[in-house]
């Protein structure tokens, strides 16, 4: 993985991460209150479609620290918030969020769109929900920001969508341990692999862990084929996708200068 060049993107906040859905990119951050924007790819960088979606209710910021958006074909669409409970001890509550994604991209918020509100208590530290693939089913993993006992987890979705919370019976399916900092997760069908995109210490530096997801559930701890750490940022890096080939991503971090970085993959 290296960088090939830098943009800045305003009008996000701080960017929390991307989403490639149906040849548009989506970036999301925590503006005034939390949001999504579409652009998209042309030539080697980003152009705004303007398209914003506010993800608010009654006005009211509602995701206002968005955190991974899973969406699978027909299957529910999740996205995750992590709420700052209390600043000294670094208390947080994690919240998974089901959403009516094209009622959301028509209107422009969550007025009418907010399916259901699930507690993430399963889990140590914050949520990212991404959606992957086990067995011929799929799931929707998440994983933890922290650095102690971090899990990835593998939640079911027809059991989460209508949910109280993921410890209720039945949410959970399997899960392993992972590394620290995991800020979101990228699934690779044709690998297999799962991409931890993480820090290397607490909101800094850029980490990329590319994890056997099979094996990993099998053994219960994540089987990890490769550690991307040589790229030279020191700034938080928030979130990664691949865009239309495995050959070309994008990363995000919050920083307000350089957010969105471009970049060449070799296989």
């Amino acid at each position: 993985m290296q960088l090939s060049h830098s943009l800045t993107i305003d009008a996000l906040g701080a960017c929390q991460g991307i989403s490639w859905l149906d040849g548009k990119a989506y970036l999301y951050g925590d503006r005034e209150v939390g949001m999504i924007r579409q652009f998209e790819l042309k030539g080697d960088t980003l152009t705004y479609t303007g398209h914003e979606y506010k993800l608010t209710l009654n006005d009211t910021d509602v995701i206002n620290h968005p955190t991974g958006l899973a969406v699978h074909g027909k299957d529910p669409v999740f996205m995750g918030n992590s709420v700052l409970l209390d600043r000294a001890t670094n208390k947080w509550k994690a919240i998974i969020y089901c959403i009516d994604w094209p009622g959301l991209q028509r209107t422009g918020k969550l007025d009418g769109n907010l399916k259901n509100v699930i507690e993430d208590d399963a889990c140590i530290q914050g949520t990212r929900p991404e959606y992957v693939e086990y067995h011929h089913k799929w799931y929707v993993a998440t994983a933890d920001y922290g650095n102690r006992a971090n899990e990835v987890r593998l939640y079911d979705p027809a059991i989460l969508e209508h949910a109280g919370k993921t410890t209720d019976k039945g949410v959970l399916y399997k899960k392993f341990t992972c590394g620290p900092w995991v800020q979101n997760m990228q699934w690779i069908p044709s690998k297999g692999l799962l991409l931890l995109i993480q820090n290397q210490i607490e909101g800094r530096k850029w980490r990329f862990s590319f994890i056997d997801l099979n094996k990993s559930l099998e053994s219960g701890k994540a089987e990890v084929m490769q550690t991307v750490d040589s790229i030279d940022r020191g700034d938080e890096l928030e979130g990664f996708s691949f865009l239309s080939s495995l050959s070309k991503g994008v990363a995000v971090t919050s920083s307000r200068k350089g957010n969105v970085n471009f970049m060449d993959i070799n296989w």
